[in-house]
């Protein structure tokens, strides 16, 4: 492992604080009575407090320093003067301690009593310090220059992502997220629990992965040697629970799908789920605008929430609106009733790209997702899906070729998904044949059809309703963060690249690249101006890294960034 000079120089000290008997690493319970919002709230001159938390910055001044130490709660200001740290005549504590072998990022406990500075500032006069854990790598800590403008501040999202716990340490804004992300999720548990519905936990691992339309990560069970697949969705599973006796069950629930990644799809995410026994989808409307008011205000204090440049509004009611008729707005087509070749002919005049595996429901998915998602910025229920959209959907009690299914829109994504439950277990064989064949198309995201939990059904399921709400697109709309990486802890990413050391020659040459990835190879060498030798070396180790590459063109050989 390489390091850098202050990763040397950090070691160096921890060798020299172990010499000295100071372990810096301890074991033992560090007795802390405060933090640093609870000074400030209940500030009470000369009183003791043992704090702790991390050494942010300092200001030595021979004897004496001001620093700052930030807790999880936010910063206090700390005072380290020689005397009081070290009444006697060995001020080895101040002057070799504190003064030389402890850094910025390094963990201390502190026993102190509270003043006020000349300034006004609220303090903590130290009478004692501990070092609880050596930080050996340097914190990224943005600097301010005379002017107030800001330098070298860690914003960079691969960085920030792979090293969430950086992240959090020097951008607290970052924390405020996770913590609003964790009242919005205890807001809904309180709503569902005060109307009396159970939190149950349903498998992450199945035989089949049903629930949804899309494409599952497979695993293998080495001792009963079968595949399982990472749960799509966990909507089978609750509605068994509905069989069996419950009246009402939600589950935070980890999905997994095997499908891209982007700045609002991450392949694992976190999806609430709801079932209420007698009930339909417009109950589940109005409970819905009811639960999405009340979050609103617990998270933000307001049913108004700004998410980029619109001002959304949560106060029920929601407009409500059936897909075929947005789709007629949106785009002048009546799509109602057509078949498969209809659908593909109006997707084409609409420049919306299909394929052949596509069948009815996938055809007016694309159409709508294409041409109206967009518009609808405000919280809107898109009603009354086509039967082929939604095969776990009851019939529509007034129109058999529709469904009794809402997606709650909202900032012009999907936030939501509810059913009034199918129930009749011929009529759900029939739609699980139905994506089979889809499957057999080359659908890879058609359903399976899991017997058991037809079975289920036979035994018979009471009138349902349903809802799955996407936790991370709703944290996204309450923190006004246009990316699912921004609020989840550890967002799935590429492998991190080994950092390689080039010579000086290798750097001349990518130096050379960078700003424009090609040119002539002949170019290249030229304006690198290495001995054949070298150039030679350089090159060839570069390929050989999987930096560089020459490709031979009609115009010549030609250098290039892989």
């Amino acid at each position: 492992m390489q390091l850098s000079e202050q990763e040397i120089v950090r070691r160096e000290k921890l060798s020299k604080l172990r010499k000295l008997g100071i372990n810096p690493y301890p074991a033992a319970l560090y007795p802390v009575d405060a933090t640093s919002k609870s000074i400030k709230d209940d500030f009470e001159e000369g009183k003791k407090v043992v704090v702790s938390g991390r050494l942010m910055s300092r200001r030595i001044q021979g004897k004496a320093s001001f620093a700052e130490l930030q807790d999880s709660e936010g910063r206090i200001q700390v005072y380290f003067n020689r005397d009081e740290i070290c009444p006697g005549d060995d001020k080895m504590h101040y002057n070799e301690v504190y003064k030389k072998l402890l850094d910025i990022g390094d963990i201390i406990g502190i026993e102190g009593e509270l003043f006020t500075t000349q300034v006004g500032e609220k303090t903590v006069m130290v009478k004692n310090f501990s070092l609880l854990s050596k930080a050996l790598r340097p914190l990224p800590l943005p600097k301010v220059d005379a002017d107030g403008k800001v330098f070298d501040e860690f914003n960079d999202p691969e960085l920030r992502y792979r090293q969430r716990y950086v992240d959090l340490v020097v951008n607290p804004s970052v924390k405020e997220t996770f913590i609003k992300r964790t009242k919005i999720t205890n807001s809904i548990r309180e709503f569902y629990n005060d109307r009396g519905y159970l939190e149950v936990e349903t498998p992450i691992l199945q035989p089949i992965p049903g629930g949804a339309a899309a494409r599952p990560f497979l695993t293998h069970h080495n001792a009963l040697n079968i595949p399982l697949y990472l749960r799509i969705a966990n909507e089978l599973y609750l509605k068994r629970l509905i069989v069996g006796g419950f009246d009402g069950v939600y589950e935070f629930s980890k999905d997994f799908r095997n499908e891209g990644m982007d700045r609002t799809h991450n392949p694992e995410f976190t999806v609430m789920e709801l079932y209420v026994a007698y009930k339909d989808y417009n109950w589940m409307m109005e409970t819905t605008e009811q639960l999405l008011e009340k979050i609103a205000l617990d998270a933000n204090g307001s049913t108004k929430v700004t998410v980029g440049d619109n001002e959304i509004e949560f106060k029920a009611p929601y407009a409500r609106v059936p897909i075929l008729e947005a789709i007629k707005i949106h785009t002048g087509h009546d799509v109602a009733g057509m078949d498969e070749t209809q659908l593909r002919e109006v997707a084409q005049k609409l420049d919306i790209e299909v394929d052949e595996t596509m069948g009815v429901g996938k055809l007016i998915d694309e159409i709508f997702g294409e041409k109206c998602e967009h518009h609808y910025v405000q919280p809107t229920f898109i009603t009354d899906y086509p039967k082929e959209m939604s095969p776990l959907t009851k019939e529509h009690r007034d129109n058999p070729a529709l469904t009794e299914r809402f997606e709650l829109m909202v900032n012009g994504k999907e936030l939501a998904n509810a059913y009034s439950e199918l129930n009749d277990p011929i009529d759900q064989r029939e739609r699980f044949e139905e994506q089979l064949k889809l499957s057999e198309k080359g659908d890879d995201e058609a359903m399976f059809i899991d017997q058991d939990f037809l079975r289920a059904l036979e035994y018979g399921m009471p009138p349902t309703s349903g809802i799955g709400i996407g936790i991370d697109r709703l944290v996204m709309l309450m923190t006004n963060n246009s990316s699912i990486q921004e609020v989840l802890f550890f967002p799935q990413m590429r492998p991190e690249k080994k950092q390689v050391e080039l010579t000086e020659e290798e750097k001349i040459i990518m130096d050379i690249l960078k700003p424009i990835g090609e040119m002539p190879l002949a170019d290249l060498k030229e304006k690198a101006a290495l001995s054949g030798k070298k150039w030679d070396k350089s090159t060839k180790n570069l390929a050989k890294l999987g930096l560089f590459e020459v490709q031979k063109t009609n115009d010549g050989l030609f250098a290039s960034l892989k």
